[in-house]
């Protein structure tokens, strides 16, 4: 088959490797119908993340059709159209009990395109099937299913609940990429009072106003912080959402927040970046971070089968398989192409 393997940082081509097999009695084999490029697979190609080793297949998002099971997989079966999760679940460990399934002891969490093979390829072996795979509803596109992966997902749980997001809250969120639109989506549900997207790219930033937010700053012209201030009578939001992951935006989040403040980071980061506690020490605010759980993908599931979300406006683009090379390009140049998330199809 063929699939999108990294050769290190910066290397990476789309090329024929060996069809995966089952392993384990709990593993499922996914044909790929529709898969996509994450932020994370960018931070890979950049030599961010030094564990994922040179000859892995990258992704880790996927809608797809059930070719084959084990005998020990009951929840889904050859024939099932199904979401594959960025995150893999034992079910069995102390983090599993406890839903954190992203800290996963047994050999799961985010194993796709990290650990183990991935998903940008025509077929994908998922360990921990009945609990790593979600039967797609009658009504809900590939293309909406695909959106619940990953991006949705970690928008809303690590950013939105970690958060505390509250009726009547200001948010602001740092970033106005998928991840912070999913963030801005997700708020959206808990009623707040004001969400300020900010971000450096003016498109994004008109996008940002279609998921949902009511004011938009762009910070390479403008200070967010006197927008916020006026907004909230001088104190600062309620909560920061951080999006991106360079360590100028996580140290802008937290110096939008009011004293008591929460600061969600959901960026991944490549580089330290600074916690000026000789400033914060005293501002009794919280900061949280974390990896996706996915705990809330059967219900966004059941927000997209009854049309309260729409996860197909954060789609930007389509390519099919034989154009990898130019998806990668479209995603990593977000400021020129206006990309958001892209599809990749068979």
């Amino acid at each position: 088959m063929r699939a999108v393997v990294y050769h290190g940082p910066g290397q990476k081509a789309f090329e024929e490797v060996p069809d995966p097999e089952i392993t384990d009695d709990g593993d499922v084999i996914v044909r790929v119908d529709a898969t996509t490029i994450c932020g994370t697979d960018l931070h890979i190609l950049g030599g961010d993340l030094p564990e994922v080793l040179a000859g892995r297949v990258l992704g880790h998002e996927a809608v797809g059709t059930v070719n084959d099971a084990g005998s020990a997989v009951h929840t889904v079966g050859e024939g099932d159209r199904v979401l594959v999760s960025c995150i893999s679940a034992c079910g069995a460990c102390r983090y599993c009990r406890e839903s954190h399934y992203g800290q996963c002891l047994g050999g799961g969490g985010w194993v796709l395109g990290h650990s183990c093979d991935g998903t940008q390829a025509e077929y994908v072996r998922v360990p921990f099937a009945d609990t790593s795979t979600y039967p797609i509803p009658s009504g809900v596109s590939d293309e909406q299913a695909l959106m619940l992966a990953d991006i949705l997902p970690t928008g809303y749980e690590v950013g939105v609940l970690k958060g505390g997001v509250s009726p009547g809250d200001v948010v602001a969120v740092v970033g106005s990429g998928p991840v912070g639109l999913a963030a801005i989506m997700g708020a959206r549900l808990f009623s707040p009072s004001h969400i300020v997207a900010i971000d450096v790219a003016d498109r994004r930033l008109e996008a940002a106003k279609q998921f949902g937010a009511d004011v938009t700053v762009n910070n390479a012209m403008t200070d967010p912080l006197p927008t916020i201030q006026a907004l909230t009578g001088g104190l600062g939001a309620d909560v920061t959402i951080e999006a991106v992951g360079l360590p100028e935006t996580f140290e802008l989040a937290v110096a939008l927040t009011r004293p008591g403040a929460r600061v969600a980071n959901v960026g991944v980061h490549g580089k330290p970046a600074a916690l000026h506690l000789e400033d914060q020490w005293i501002r009794d605010i919280t900061i949280s971070t974390g990896l996706v759980d996915t705990y809330s993908t059967p219900m966004l599931l059941r927000l997209l089968a009854t049309g309260q979300l729409d996860a197909s406006r954060l789609i930007s683009h389509r390519f099919g398989f034989d154009d990898f090379d130019e998806a990668y390009d479209v995603v990593s140049r977000p400021a020129d192409t206006g990309a958001l998330k892209v599809v990749v199809s068979r």
